[in-house]
């Protein structure tokens, strides 16, 4: 049998893979992509394994894990320049930043996964993205077969989306992330901090500034409180994060739900919370475990976190199937019960919802 992917996922599911390579340089990275693409093989790229759910039958194709390291930090018009390897932790990142004296990205403290892999999703928390900060993104592009240079405003960057996304399919980029380039400002003090709960819990204003070591131990213990934030001690950090997005609707479906409905203005129309949602169509933290509703769904093995409504995590010996007999039902829910449509964050591999 190949490689477990269940071995390089954060929920711990996914069935062997065809072929397993590594890349541990930019080189060796667009060598084995090359490779894969000139014998007509699929191809699917692992980083962090935080942002996928992999069928139980593994993939059939070359898995490439990008595990390449690297932080450069020098001088640039306007700020400081940080430039990353595709496959560095990210969080890694964030604190490097902050040794250095910089500020910009310590409100996406915590976040699983690596660097390559935040502008593709436009990565965010606590009112922020990875689109504020950064400079460029070098990649290679398979479909011309050469380097290509992105700059911030190439990538079309939106709510949890970018050109880098929308290029992807299962798994699989038109464009592979070489480094992410940010430029950031050097200070003690943070980014004006735009997200109520971060700005309530540091006792600051919304727009105000506090420490960015203070913010980023504040957005820390907040992630940990959520389970999001990885811990091999508890079931509920094994997940792939937020499954589902939050849901961007039209005005007349926003003015339909009840008047405690959480409505942020959004590019498109106006965004919901998707925990709230879950929660109010009757998916209580925990739904899934043994003793509450819909535990016959996966035996038990696959649920809500305990902790926030948005992770569906493995209890232990779930399988990718568990895991989405959990999200279809939470989906059918909200559908049911307020007419709005939740759709995965998380990226699915050989199987649908």
């Amino acid at each position: 049998m190949g490689q477990l992917l269940s071995t390089l996922t954060t929920n711990g599911v996914g069935g062997p893979a065809g072929t397993y390579l590594e890349a541990r340089t930019e080189q060796e990275l667009v060598t084995a992509v090359r490779e894969a693409d000139d014998a007509g093989h699929r191809l699917l790229l692992v980083a962090g394994g935080s942002n996928l759910v992999i069928s139980d039958d593994g993939y059939p194709g070359t898995v490439l894990r990008v595990v390449s390291r690297g932080v450069d930090i020098a001088s640039a018009p306007g700020g400081t320049r940080v430039t990353v390897q595709a496959g560095h932790p990210w969080d890694d990142v964030v604190q490097r930043t902050l040794d250095a004296g910089l500020v910009g990205l310590e409100a996406l403290s915590g976040i699983p996964g690596s660097a390559g892999a935040t502008p593709v999703q436009n990565v965010g928390a606590y009112g922020t993205d990875v689109s504020k900060t950064l400079e460029s993104v070098r990649a290679w592009d398979r479909q011309e077969a050469r380097l290509v240079v992105f700059g911030a405003a190439d990538l079309d960057f939106g709510y949890r989306n970018s050109l880098l996304k929308a290029t992807t399919v299962e798994g699989s980029p038109r464009y592979v992330v070489l480094d992410v380039s940010f430029v950031l400002e050097t200070s003690e003090w943070g980014a004006p901090i735009a997200y109520a709960e971060l700005a309530r819990t540091l006792g600051v204003s919304a727009g105000d500034r506090a420490k960015a070591a203070a913010v980023r131990s504040t957005v820390l213990g907040l992630r940990a409180g959520k389970g999001m934030v990885l811990d091999p001690s508890d079931r509920d950090t094994y997940s792939s994060g937020s499954f589902f997005t939050n849901p961007i609707v039209d005005a007349e479906t926003a003015a339909s739900l009840p008047e405690d409905a959480p409505r942020f203005p959004a590019e498109g129309g106006t965004k919901l919370s998707a925990a709230w949602l879950i929660d109010r169509a009757g998916f209580a933290k925990g739904f899934g475990l043994p003793g509450t509703p819909g535990a016959s769904l996966a035996g038990g093995r696959a649920s809500l976190s305990t902790k926030h409504t948005l992770a569906i995590t493995n209890r232990g010996e779930a399988t990718a199937q568990d895991l989405l007999a959990i999200a279809r039902a939470v989906r059918d829910g909200v559908s049911e019960r307020f007419g709005v449509t939740l759709h995965n964050e998380s990226l699915l591999i050989g199987i649908e919802l």
